[in-house]
């Protein structure tokens, strides 16, 4: 047998996948068996903590088993094991959207507190630049998901220990943007006007261009800028065409 076959056959047998290796280490081998399962599971419960209360033990840890046995860990770091769990809930509840938003939820709030940081645009620096050219850049831990659900009360309502309200389906869809200010994380249900603003401007389009999106409504432009600046979430603005930033990675397709 190969190194790699064997490694294979190895990382099978630690995920639950009968195969011929089982019959030559069972018994000797178990506690890396167990365990490195349960090292998986305990990681995924500290990272979607509010998921867990949501779901409950058993399907909880039935959904992390799944995850697990597909998702074997790819980094030095279980700092992040997750990613992709809410796809895995996503396929394991298509009837229930509040679970996979919520855990989509949790986990960019944890990336954004892991993140990069940058310092935000200070108000004062924008007496100077030309608008009709401007290019807003935005800080690296910006992430937005339109959801269909109520999770982002849900979620309000676990982080303060009080009783979730049911699930429900929003009267319109919506989206919500994730990003760091500081030290600490933060979100933010907006409309999806505004998501598609900030979907434009991460690619680069030129502020003018942005306004045309809003229909040219400049109390509706001055409202979300003005946002977007309190929340300290522009980094820099270019106030010349140059090279188009490209979009981030963290911007979901």
């Amino acid at each position: 047998m190969t190194l790699g076959r064997l490694q294979e056959e190895f990382c099978a047998y630690l995920l639950d996948r009968p195969n011929a290796i089982e019959r030559e280490i069972r018994g000797d081998m178990d506690v890396y068996h167990h365990a490195y399962r349960a090292q998986l599971l305990n990681t995924l419960r500290d990272t979607f903590e509010k998921s867990w209360a949501w779901l409950g033990d058993d399907r909880f840890e039935e959904a992390a088993r799944t995850h697990i046995a597909a998702h074997p860990p790819h980094s030095w770091s279980l700092n992040v094991y997750g990613e992709g769990f809410d796809r895995t809930l996503a396929g394991l509840y298509p009837d229930d959207p509040e679970i996979p938003e919520l855990a989509w939820l949790e986990w960019s709030l944890r990336r954004a507190f892991d993140g990069p940081g940058t310092a935000p645009l200070d108000a004062s620096e924008l007496a100077d630049v030309d608008w009709d050219n401007a290019i807003l850049f935005f800080v690296p831990t910006l992430t937005t998901r339109q959801v269909s659900s109520n999770c982002a009360a849900i979620w309000s309502a676990l982080a303060e220990d009080t009783t979730p309200p049911p699930a429900e389906a929003l009267p319109a869809p919506a989206a919500i943007r994730v990003w760091r200010h500081g030290l600490s994380p933060h979100f933010r249900s907006i409309g999806l006007a505004e998501e598609q603003v900030l979907r434009q401007a991460a690619t680069g389009a030129e502020f003018a261009e942005i306004c045309a999106i809003l229909g040219g409504d400049a109390d509706e432009i001055g409202r979300i800028l003005g946002t977007w600046l309190q929340d300290g979430m522009i980094a820099a603005i270019f106030d010349h065409a140059g090279d188009r930033l490209p979009m981030s990675s963290a911007w979901p397709e």
